[in-house]
């Protein structure tokens, strides 16, 4: 039919406004005014970071590890620790230091090192838990375990004078080695391995701004730490004082001394080594209350020695004049 029209009783098939719309379709276009700031967007992502947290699209930027957010956060001394690594774990329990848990991972190689841990764990009656190497990864922070993780309890430190009687009742002449200013967990390990190989009957260290038996200490003492105890002094100087009053003689080892270390002839004397920092070497105060201070003879192209290092040329030096 001309004209376009429709048929009674159907409804129009055209799109568009129709009758009793009440222009709400304008209405729609109408804009709804600026944007909000993401600030004021509570579904905006973004919103949900911690202040200062670096967006994933900005170049140049990372999240914060797992590694670093654990580094950020301080380790009481009364937490116990996990130690890893194969032959670390095997020499910490055949040396039968303290241990409360064996960790193995899921699905691990099995080797001598793996099974003789196993074993010696279990003659001890140690805990055995098998775990993901994920959560191995968190129990050691991160460092190398190779599969296995030996839990230690809190070190239990010994008096300052514990040291002395033991030393002086002790049937070679006393030997101690105290420790000004190693922070380094693994200089500290490398000592008590020295001291123990030279015969020293002690290891004193300050109570703040000093390594302290951790399982980084642990492991590179390969078990020694077992045997050779270690003091800690609120106040290094006065328990170098009361050392010499009670009949020990104490030698610094600084790099800027006159007088070479084999020179000195106090070695066969009841004595108390003591190593600075690599850095800052000994401390004023500590070093004015040595008896005397030696140098270990150095070519010019080394700066200075590490502090683990000069501790074992030093105490051989003494194991030597003490044989003569």
């Amino acid at each position: 039919m001309a004209g376009g029209g429709k048929k009674a009783g159907k409804p129009s098939k055209r799109k568009g406004a129709t009758r009793g719309t009440g222009g709400q379709r304008r209405s729609g276009l109408e804009g709804r005014g600026a944007t909000p700031p993401a600030h004021m967007r509570h579904w905006y992502k973004d919103r949900q970071k911690p202040p200062g947290a670096a967006s994933g699209s900005d170049t140049g930027s990372s999240s914060t590890s797992a590694s670093q957010i654990r580094a950020r956060r301080p380790r009481r001394d009364d937490a116990p620790e996990v130690m890893g690594g194969r032959n670390p774990v095997v020499e910490a329990l055949r040396a039968a230091i303290p241990a409360t848990t064996l960790y193995v991972a899921q699905r691990i190689d099995n080797d001598d090192r793996v099974r003789e841990a196993i074993k010696l764990a279990t003659d001890r009656g140690i805990a055995l838990l098998e775990v993901s190497r994920d959560k191995l990864d968190r129990l050691t922070d991160g460092a190398v375990h190779q599969g296995l993780g030996l839990q230690l309890p809190p070190y239990e430190y010994a008096h300052p004078e514990d040291l002395v009687t033991a030393a002086l009742n002790a049937a070679e002449p006393a030997l101690i080695v105290a420790l000004d200013g190693v922070t380094d967990p693994r200089n500290l390990g490398a000592i008590a391995r020295s001291a123990t190989a030279f015969g020293a009957h002690g290891l004193l260290i300050p109570s703040r701004r000093s390594a302290g038996v951790s399982a980084g200490a642990w492991k590179t003492s390969a078990g020694t730490l077992a045997t050779m105890p270690v003091a800690r002094a609120a106040n290094l100087t006065a328990a170098l004082r009361q050392y010499r009053e009670s009949g020990l003689f104490v030698v610094g080892l600084d790099g800027e001394a006159s007088t070479d270390l084999a020179a000195v002839d106090l070695l066969t004397e009841p004595l108390v080594v003591v190593v600075g920092s690599e850095g800052k070497g000994l401390s004023r105060l500590v070093r004015e209350t040595c008896d005397t201070v030696a140098r270990i003879p150095i070519h010019a192209a080394a700066e200075s020695l590490n502090a683990g290092v000069a501790t074992g040329i030093a105490l051989y030096e003494a194991a030597r004049h003490r044989r003569r």
